[in-house]
């Protein structure tokens, strides 16, 4: 797998994001479409800043 790292003039770093959506109660909140647009919103976000 490819790394990609990124470099500021004293550091260099990656930084890599696990995100876990657990709502209270664990009811299922994530239907009826939400879960489409949010995965639509994540990706529009991840191409704007080139993730």
């Amino acid at each position: 797998m490819y790394m990609k790292y990124k470099s500021n003039h004293n550091v260099v770093y990656s930084c890599k994001y696990h995100v876990v959506w657990c709502p209270k109660y664990r009811r299922s909140v994530l239907i009826d479409g939400v879960d489409v647009r949010l995965k639509e919103l994540i990706k529009e976000t991840c191409d704007q800043l080139n993730v």
